[in-house]
């Protein structure tokens, strides 16, 4: 290996520090101080911040309909139907409420599930987010919350699924892959989000959680981190694409839920 060579590994090596490094920090802020202040480009944040108003709205109805206050931890399977979980047959096989394969991904079966989810989210979704920026990261994150969805029609299509697992698989999944391509000085990222999945399986037993999503997620999300192109050149090239599919995403997403508003399950 010349000079030159070496001089490039080099700096490879530096960048790639230097990068994990500064993520690191980053997440270490996000955990350690709470009263960060809203960044309205942070397209995981704003995702974060649906879930919660949904989840809140869903409380809020069930309060006022006298379901006690047990469906903050536990609530029953109407309640989810009524604010979006996702069953294959009959709501969208024979009633056709397509809209349901995005808005269980927004719906949680309680405090717990919706805590970590989110702290999930929060941790991993910025750092991804930042590699990639944010219209390729909100164009992942629906990706996969259809690909955890279509694998649960093969595995249990009558039984109701809710929660943003599919998505975080998703999200890990990618990372495994697009951070094992950029190469040695970025498997450190790869091998955090490595961690992040055997937390999240892990709590996914405990909690009887979906298996068949979180395995079609990681797999649409593994999938994509390999198809994804790599450097500046191809991210600018790509730029419009993943742009005007970002905005289909988000349409389509607003869209879902308005119908789940407009036309929602008998509670």
């Amino acid at each position: 290996m010349d000079t030159a060579d070496n001089f490039t590994h080099s700096f490879a090596r530096l960048h790639w520090h230097w990068r994990l490094q500064r993520w690191k920090r980053t997440l270490s802020r996000y955990v350690s101080d709470p009263r960060l202040p809203y960044s309205p480009v942070c397209i995981s944040r704003l995702i974060i911040g649906v879930n919660l108003l949904w989840f809140a709205w869903m409380i809020l109805r069930a309060l006022i309909a006298g379901l006690g206050p047990r469906v903050i931890l536990n609530p029953p399977t109407g309640l989810l139907m009524y604010f979006g979980a996702q069953r294959w047959n009959p709501e969208v096989l024979i009633f056709h409420q397509w809209w349901r394969c995005l808005t269980y991904a927004y719906s949680h079966g309680g405090l717990i599930h919706l805590g970590f989810n989110m702290v999930v989210l929060y941790q991993i979704g910025p750092l991804i987010e930042d590699q990639i920026g944010s219209a390729r990261f909100f164009t992942l994150y629906t990706l996969t919350a259809l690909t955890a969805t279509l694998l649960g029609l093969w595995w249990h299509p009558a039984v109701p699924v809710v929660g943003a697992s599919g998505s975080l698989f998703g999200l890990i999944g990618f990372a495994v892959t697009y951070f094992h391509r950029l190469g040695n000085h970025a498997h450190g990222v790869r091998n955090f989000m490595f961690q992040w999945a055997a937390i999240a399986f892990i709590f996914g037993l405990l909690m009887g959680a979906d298996n068949a999503g979180h395995l079609g997620g990681a797999l649409g999300g593994a999938a994509f981190g390999l198809l994804l192109p790599l450097g500046m050149r191809s991210h600018k090239a790509t730029a419009h694409l993943f742009g005007t599919l970002a905005i289909v995403a988000a349409v389509v997403t607003a869209g879902s839920l308005l119908l789940q508003i407009v036309f929602p399950y008998p509670m």
